[in-house]
């Protein structure tokens, strides 16, 4: 666990250091390692056949908090675009 924070806080303080350069290939370069790692879960998925088996229960677990997050979402949001307006004095 500490060896993970310890390579955060190491990337973190690259970025931070390197904030001032421009590095385009890096932005590639990201989203070939999270694509791969995707693929790479998505094979172990597959693989493990009690979650191959329980794909049914899983999947209606995962859309009841998906659309539970994207409605608190959405009210947050609203929440928050109340404030800035009257704090800017808009009339809705």
């Amino acid at each position: 666990m500490f060896i993970i924070i310890g390579i955060m806080l190491t990337g973190m303080l690259l970025g931070y250091l390197s904030r001032s350069k421009r590095l385009h290939a890096i932005q590639k370069c990201i989203t070939i390692l999270v694509w791969s790692l995707l693929f790479l879960l998505g094979i172990d998925v597959g693989g493990n056949q009690t979650i191959i088996n329980g794909i049914h229960t899983i999947g209606i677990d995962a859309l009841i908090i998906t659309l539970a997050a994207i409605l608190g979402s959405v009210i947050m949001a609203g929440v928050l675009w109340y404030y800035i307006d009257k704090k800017k004095g808009v009339k809705l």
